[in-house]
């Protein structure tokens, strides 16, 4: 028996939205990661982008566990001498850009390279639950009921 590869012609991409309210930051990142690599999928080719597009709205609202939202440091460089900067998850989540926790908790869990890019493009993360793909019928996946864990209530 041979081992299936899929072509490129061959790739279905279909679109999911997931409404992060009061969902774990860690878990629902795992979840979508596997979407954008394809590994959901029977047909599922490693060297191919046959992932889906997910559509995170109410990105504000992701729940941290532990201290992580006081504690959780995310840094960056401005690339002067001494110019490393730091902000905590807390403080990201409060100000003008909170969708930026969500997109680097998945993007850490996607694979540095070619492939992983082409998969963090199509991940779109909204900040309120308005989002421009309506026309797209995106399918609602309910990450809540998988698991208990999964939620974390305010």
């Amino acid at each position: 028996m041979k081992t299936y590869s899929m072509k490129a012609s061959e790739i279905q991409k279909n679109w999911i939205i997931i409404d992060a309210e009061n969902l774990v930051l860690g878990r629902m990142a795992s979840i979508v990661a596997r979407i954008l690599k394809g590994k959901h999928k029977p047909n599922y080719t490693p060297h191919m982008d046959c992932g889906d597009h997910v559509v995170i709205i109410n990105a504000e609202k992701i729940a941290l566990t532990g201290n992580k939202r006081e504690d959780k440091i995310y840094y960056r460089h401005t690339g002067y001498m001494g110019g490393i900067r730091q902000r905590t998850a807390g403080q990201i989540l409060d100000s003008r850009f909170p969708e930026r926790v969500v997109e680097k908790a998945v993007e850490r869990m996607i694979t540095r390279n070619p492939l992983g890019r082409d998969c963090m493009r199509a991940l779109h993360v909204y900040k309120g639950a308005d989002h421009p793909h309506g026309g797209q019928q995106p399918q609602k996946l309910d990450i809540a009921s998988m698991n208990s864990k999964n939620t974390r209530s305010a």
